[in-house]
């Protein structure tokens, strides 16, 4: 696992100066790779600002040419409603940067340049649902899902706007450096763990104000008790809901089931331990409430790819060690 240099190629418009969706979005990719988190990951991303010629803070395309990862944020909206072009210059340089072996990132309409450079063809992606039947109709080779927060193809990821973008960012993390450093990075921007790129992008049924307050402490108490055997109905009776109505709830605000999302969790936690401390495989399943340890390994590889001993023999040693011995 590695950081890395990160360029984030900000697209001209026909407004000078930078839009507000990208202005956000910068700050979104300045927070996780741009500040140096170097007590839990040493080293930590280097972080360029690709926008041409301009402040001396910035680089030209040049500066993407030897990065790990480039991200393109959102596009103007000119671009998105085919009323201008995107820079030749700017496509040529992402096809290269894709060539050089770059991960390719785009964030909402981000997409649309990297499509314009052809990176998407034969692939799936996402943005805003908004911007997809645009998107779909002049890349008919793209898969397009408006349904998900972000998408993951390995070597090329694409999010939908907004918080889909800074899930998209702690999944790249989590990805370059691991579950253990990209949770407790969460925790320092006070947002929740990284969310599953599957999720769906909005709610089509709005919570009752009372049941949507309930059911976040009650998935909070899961997380708290992970190690402990756990129900659905322990859940609902914690969420004062009855079991079909917390099976629906669950259902529409994660898109998944709340056996599913147990599961999730408790794959999450032991790819923590596994990162985080020198604990042997019975004891993360009994931490993690996943048991056996036939039983972690077979939810962890179905999960990962990499049974839990060869996912810890893939670490770098950026974790802190365990003191439970």
């Amino acid at each position: 696992m590695s950081a890395g240099v990160v360029a984030v190629a900000l697209v001209p418009g026909e407004t000078p100066g930078i839009s507000p969706w990208d202005l956000y979005e910068l700050s979104v990719a300045t927070m996780v790779f741009g500040i140096p988190h170097t007590d839990l990951a040493d080293p930590w991303y280097a972080l360029r600002v690709v926008a041409g010629p301009g402040p001396q803070s910035t680089h030209g395309l040049d500066g993407l040419a030897d990065a790990d990862t480039v991200i393109v944020p959102s596009v103007p909206d000119g671009v998105v409603k085919g009323r201008e072009s995107l820079p030749g210059d700017l496509v040529e340089a992402l096809r290269a940067a894709a060539d050089g072996g770059a991960r390719m990132v785009s964030m909402c309409s981000g997409a649309f340049a990297l499509a314009a450079a052809g990176l998407l063809d034969g692939r799936k992606a996402t943005l805003h649902r908004e911007y997809a039947p645009e998107l779909a109709a002049r890349h008919p080779r793209i898969d397009v899902d408006a349904s998900v927060l972000y998408t993951d193809e390995d070597t090329v990821l694409t999010s939908a706007g907004a918080a889909a973008g800074l899930d998209l960012c702690l999944h790249l993390v989590r990805k370059d450096l691991g579950a253990f450093v990209a949770g407790a990075l969460a925790q320092r921007l006070v947002v929740p763990a990284p969310r599953e790129g599957d999720r769906p992008q909005f709610v089509e049924t709005p919570l009752p104000p009372g049941e949507r307050d309930l059911l976040g402490p009650a998935l909070q108490w899961a997380l708290e008790h992970l190690h402990e055997p756990l129900t659905v109905d322990d859940l609902a009776r914690r969420a004062r809901m009855s079991p079909r109505t917390f099976h629906r709830r669950v259902r529409e605000t994660h898109g998944t089931t709340p056996l599913q999302w147990l599961l999730q969790q408790r794959v999450a936690r032991a790819q923590a331990l596994l990162e985080s401390t020198d604990l042997p495989v019975e004891r993360i399943g009994e931490h993690s409430g996943l048991g056996t340890a036939a039983n972690l390994r077979r939810h962890f590889t179905r999960a990962l790819g990499l049974s839990p001993t060869a996912y810890r023999r893939s670490l770098t040693p950026s974790a802190p060690p365990s003191t439970d011995r």
